[in-house]
């Protein structure tokens, strides 16, 4: 008749089976776990006005995004008059027509002022922080260096087939047509 006892000499080894058996199970388990959690996408920041928005900004934008997951950092209006001028559009239009393009992940108002991305950089904790040449600042750099975040500097290159494009050179335009007018 058919017992439901093992035999004497199988109980000594089941404490142990049963303990590889279940190891067993438990690294594969975290292995098949560890293949299946996706890798972050590195972060990439990009800093900017972005008032009068053209195609050079989606090209950067773009270009940027290439690197990994884009966050943008819109200046913020009271930021864009001390450093340029009073802006054409408020910083919350800004923001999304920013965060409308494809190649944007994230796009908010900067909480800096002048080139310090120090809040925005802890905020966002980037991978790399991107910028045109003409966006190149020494202050920049220490920052990115002080967090150990990759600093990249792109050339300003228009989409094939496009002009390059400038907010400056656009307002410069803009105006110097007002005064023909």
């Amino acid at each position: 008749p058919p017992t439901t006892m093992p035999p004497s000499w199988l109980s000594s080894f089941a404490p142990a089976a049963a303990g590889f058996v279940l190891g067993v199970l438990a690294l594969t388990a975290h292995s098949h776990a560890q293949r299946r959690r996706p890798r972050r996408r590195r972060r990439v920041f990009v800093s900017g006005c972005f008032d009068l928005l053209h195609s050079g900004h989606v090209a950067f934008f773009e270009e940027a995004a290439a690197l990994g997951e884009l966050h943008v950092s819109v200046g913020n209006d009271a930021n864009v008059t001390a450093l340029k001028a009073a802006p054409m559009f408020p910083e919350a239009e800004r923001v999304y027509m920013v965060g409308a393009i494809r190649w944007v992940s994230h796009a908010f108002v900067a909480r800096g002022m002048g080139h310090d991305q120090g809040a925005d950089l802890d905020a966002v904790k980037p991978d790399i922080f991107f910028v045109n040449h003409d966006g190149d600042q020494p202050s920049k750099r220490q920052q990115c260096a002080e967090r150990g975040i990759e600093y990249v500097v792109a050339k300003r290159a228009p989409q094939a087939g496009l002009h390059a494009r400038s907010s400056t050179s656009i307002k410069a335009s803009l105006a110097a047509a007002k005064k023909k007018g």
